[in-house]
């Protein structure tokens, strides 16, 4: 037998977009149920990045979950790029009047919207199996998914893809009705968490001929590093050991000399890949995050992306429920679309500069020195990067519409 229920709002994966979107709504007086077919454990062993721009803090703020964000997170002003054994200084700060971004690591993130949506008696439904979505193309959607051997429906107005790359809300839309965008590059990130200091206070950028790195942190205690590998490499290829070493030989003599080893929390390797849905609604079901675009994570867009995402749906539900306005939803895609595509060119930019992929031409590197020697020489061309980094401002090109 089918146990049934109702609600306003399903959402679709728990991880932060779908947590962030319970929360708006919850304020709001909507009621909403969150689906994922993960235990709560294995949601918080994800390891993601977690550098968090203006508008993502905002929204977050808004939500009610800021509190341990602006106590522990650490603000930075700048980054630096290392490129022939040489660091050059990107001041955001300075380049646009004053803005910053805020590092804070996307699992205590989402622990802190874990735990307020348990402390609220949200209710949330880990390890739902076999999660379907059903009748989005007319007035009365459903889900339904099965949890300890029992069969569940829940009858609902709107759908909330909030699930992922991999999930079933994207996978459910009619092919016809989607179009895909995707490039996937021939490297990965090898990522290496530790309980070590960071190895400078600022992310450092890494462009060698060894290929690409990223120093970064979590806090002032626990670093993040990555490094350039192929896209068919093994992480059980890879020592703690051969990390470091290979680390060491594309960082500077400073970076050699301040970086502070140690045993690993966490490795793996993390592929590249820019990806968009068009559209992001499909009836009544509305894709969010990772669910309709990826980016690579070269420019920090990821979780920042998503949050705009949510940030749009959030506003739509509640001019639907309480202005009895559709405006919002039926802008939702094209507003989030427009967004997206600047964060993916930029992130695709920012890549295409900073990596080495086998295969380039001569040419190919002799354009990209140039590139760069440019970037250092011009404050214009700082800027531009400055700006993008921080993010663009909400309304960066709504009179185009």
């Amino acid at each position: 037998m089918t146990s049934r229920t109702r609600t306003q709002v399903v959402i679709v994966g728990a991880g932060p977009s779908g947590l962030v979107l319970g929360q708006l709504l919850s304020k709001a007086g909507i009621d909403a149920i969150v689906l994922e077919r993960q235990t709560g454990e294995h949601v918080l062993g994800r390891i993601r990045a977690g550098v968090l721009e203006q508008v993502c803090v905002d929204l977050l703020d808004e939500a009610g979950v800021g509190e341990r964000m602006h106590r522990e997170g650490l603000v930075h002003d700048g980054f630096e790029l290392l490129w022939q054994g040489k660091r050059h200084r990107i001041d955001m700060n300075a380049l646009t009047g004053g803005k910053t971004v805020l590092v804070y690591g996307q699992t205590e993130l989402t622990r802190d919207l874990m735990e307020a949506r348990s402390a609220a008696d949200l209710p949330t439904v880990y390890e739902a199996k076999n999660v379907a979505v059903h009748d989005f193309d007319g007035k009365s959607p459903r889900v339904t998914y099965e949890k300890d051997g029992k069969s569940y429906e829940i009858d609902c107005d709107f759908i909330a893809g909030c699930d992922g790359f991999h999930g079933v809300c994207r996978a459910s839309v009619p092919q016809g009705a989607i179009q895909e965008y995707e490039k996937v590059y021939p490297v990965g990130w090898l990522g290496l968490l530790a309980d070590t200091p960071p190895v400078s206070e600022e992310l450092i950028y890494v462009n060698s001929p060894r290929g690409f790195a990223l120093c970064s942190m979590r806090s002032h205690t626990r670093s993040r590093y990555y490094v350039q590998v192929p896209l068919t490499e093994k992480v059980e290829n890879w020592s703690d050991d051969a990390f470091w070493d290979e680390l060491k030989l594309r960082l500077d003599e400073k970076g050699r000399d301040g970086l502070v080893t140690g045993p690993s929390l966490e490795k793996s390797i993390a592929p590249l890949r820019s990806f968009v849905a068009e559209p992001l609604r499909f009836g009544r079901l509305f894709l969010a995050g990772d669910a309709g675009h990826i980016v690579p994570p070269t420019g920090a867009k990821g979780l920042n992306l998503a949050a705009t995402d949510v940030k749009y749906l959030a506003s739509g539900l509640i001019e639907h429920y309480q202005d009895k306005s559709d405006d919002g939803l039926d802008a939702y895609s094209d507003r989030c679309l427009r967004r997206i595509w600047r964060a993916e060119r930029f992130s695709w930019w920012f890549t295409m500069l900073t990596h080495r992929f086998e295969g380039d031409d001569p040419i190919t590197e002799k354009l990209q020195n140039a590139e760069l020697e440019y970037l250092f020489n011009s404050e214009a061309a700082a800027r531009t990067v400055a700006e993008n980094y921080v993010g663009l401002p909400l309304e960066f090109g709504e009179e185009t519409r």
